[in-house]
């Protein structure tokens, strides 16, 4: 399947690692020229090298917070200026930290604020008047199966990243029909952050790390975790003109782990 990407031109915000990183290589596979973005400058340097040495694209990597206005300004800017346009926008800012509704203060719901839900609107809000100048976009926002299914101890991200799917079905109708919107769901993805998660449940019950990942993956019904290529796939695929008629839809990569319909 020819996807009809080549020649285009995408940002994609947590790319110097994890879903981030397969996504904008995958891109770069298909013929996209990319900015990546993230705080760990080294990390990040070495990624966009990485991915232009094994795929022949161009990667231009900022150095940059997502919480920052102006460091998502320096972002679009850059991209245009260097590549000429921006047609892919992949919103991506990580999660929030974890815990239950006591332990948090105000200052942990205002900072989950910006980290997901103001990153995604700044950004979109930048790349929506470039989009619209060829006619033609696509904006994806990274979010999380809890946004079907609320998982406990990701009270934040539960939260605020709701916020962000009923962004993007409001966004989906206003930027019709140039610019299509929608939300991609990973389930449990083999990341550093799924890694994580195991670790600190394995803390709190005792259990060893196998014990754990034994009862995760006996969850899903493929048995397993995804891969994040298998997850950059779905993404690409919906960046693509092959993906002409979806707009408005968080799209789940998940193994069958939710089961509301």
């Amino acid at each position: 399947m020819q996807l009809g990407l080549e020649g285009r031109v995408a940002i994609v915000g947590g790319g110097s690692r994890g879903l981030g990183r397969a996504i904008a290589r995958s891109l770069a596979q298909e013929g996209v020229s990319t900015t990546i973005f993230a705080r760990n400058e080294s990390t990040l340097v070495a990624t966009a090298k990485e991915i232009s040495e094994a795929t022949g694209q161009p990667v231009h990597a900022v150095t940059a917070d997502a919480t920052l206005a102006e460091d998502l300004e320096r972002v679009v800017s850059e991209t245009v200026d260097r590549f000429g346009r921006l047609d892919i926008l992949l919103n991506n800012a990580g999660g929030p930290p974890i815990g239950m509704f006591e332990t948090f203060e105000d200052a942990a719901w205002y900072q989950a604020f910006q980290l997901n839900l103001m990153s995604t609107v700044r950004l979109t809000r930048l790349a929506v008047p470039h989009m619209r100048a060829r006619r033609s976009g696509r904006i994806l926002n990274l979010v999380s199966y809890t946004v079907r299914e609320p998982s406990p101890g990701l009270l934040l991200s539960n939260s605020v990243r709701m916020a962000v799917v009923g962004l993007a079905k409001t966004l989906a109708q206003e930027l019709a029909p140039d610019i299509l919107v929608n939300n991609v769901a990973p389930g449990r993805i083999l990341t550093d952050r799924m890694l994580y998660l195991n670790e600190l449940r394995a803390r709190e019950t005792g259990e060893r790390i196998e014990e754990i990942e034994e009862k995760v993956t006996g969850e899903i019904p493929l048995r397993r975790y995804g891969t994040p290529e298998e997850f950059a796939a779905l993404v690409t695929f919906l960046a693509s003109d092959r993906a002409s008629y979806i707009t408005g839809q968080t799209v789940l990569c998940d193994g069958g782990l939710v089961r509301a319909p």
